[in-house]
This record gives structure tokens, C-alpha cells and sequence, in this order.
């Protein structure tokens, strides 16, 4: 029988700078304390094939868009915000090396991981704050190129 479907208890977080440019980085550091993580959804673009003898209009498919960008939830702690601080930083020190950074979902499930390559926003922006809540904040990454499953590489504190 097949499994009913998976939790998302122990899913993790992490990102990794290229150390060859277009290469998956080696390994990912964990993020903390991520409450969500948006997805990402592929919409395929449809091109108009008709021709004059179509009675119906008929299509292909175009390239896939994937919206530009995802949500990570994140809880507002003092070292949240330095591993946040920490990421935009080392995002601009790549990009000067024209290097890119990947993000990854990583599911203890399953063989594979999702992987993103994504820019994070530039600073932390304020978090919405509301009565006896949690406090966080969105992060939203700028997609740069979704490169989909692939072999998983578990992101631990010191990578």
C-alpha cells in the first residue's frame, strides 16, 4: 500500500553560496526557527498554435514561471536575525564573485531535496506584531532560477 503521505515534522531550512559558479554548493547552513516555507508553484504559459483551418483555438506549451518569488516565515529571535543578517551579507559578498545563492528544503522523508536559487531580500523587514502572537517575519526571496529535486544534502549549523 502506498504511505498516506508525509509530515512536515523535522523538515529543514538551509542555503549554500556557490563555490563554483553553477555548481549545487557542498553543503548548506541551517536557518532556525523557520515557521514556513511558500511554495512554489510552475505555471506553465500556453502558446497560441491555431492556424486558419482551426475551428477551435489550439495550444503548446510555453516556458513554466514560477512567480518570482516565495515566503519564509520566519520566528523573530536575536540570533534569527543575526543568521538572517549573516545570509544577506554573504548573498552580497557572492554576487560580487559572480556566485549565486541555492536554498534547500530538506525533508528527512525522502531521498531528495527541492533546491532554489534565490536572492534574499536586501534587509530584515518589520515583522507585523500582534496581541499575545508569535512575532515574525516574512523573508521573501527573490527566485533567480528553481532547480527542483535533488540529491538532499542535510544543512547543519557550522557548514
Amino acid at each position: 500500500m502506498a504511505q498516506a503521505g508525509l509530515s512536515t515534522l523535522g523538515i529543514l531550512f538551509g542555503y549554500g553560496v556557490e563555490t563554483t559558479i553553477g555548481e549545487k554548493p557542498a553543503a548548506f547552513n541551517l536557518l532556525t526557527r523557520i515557521s514556513s516555507i511558500g511554495g512554489v508553484t510552475l505555471e506553465t504559459e500556453q502558446i497560441d498554435a491555431s492556424a486558419l483551418e482551426d475551428a477551435i483555438t489550439r495550444y503548446v506549451p510555453g516556458r513554466a514561471d514560477s512567480g518570482g518569488s516565495f515566503p519564509v516565515t520566519v520566528n523573530i529571535t536575536a540570533e534569527t536575525i543575526q543568521e538572517w543578517e549573516t545570509v544577506i551579507s554573504e548573498y552580497q559578498a557572492a554576487e560580487k564573485e559572480g556566485k549565486r545563492m541555492w536554498f534547500e528544503t530538506y525533508s528527512p522523508r525522502l531521498d531528495k531535496a527541492f533546491f532554489i536559487v534565490a536572492a534574499p531580500p536586501m534587509q530584515i523587514p518589520q515583522p507585523e506584531t500582534e496581541q499575545n502572537g508569535l512575532w515574525t517575519v516574512e523573508m521573501t526571496l527573490t527566485i533567480e532560477e528553481y532547480k527542483g529535486l535533488d540529491t538532499k544534502i542535510e544543512p547543519t549549523a557550522a557548514a
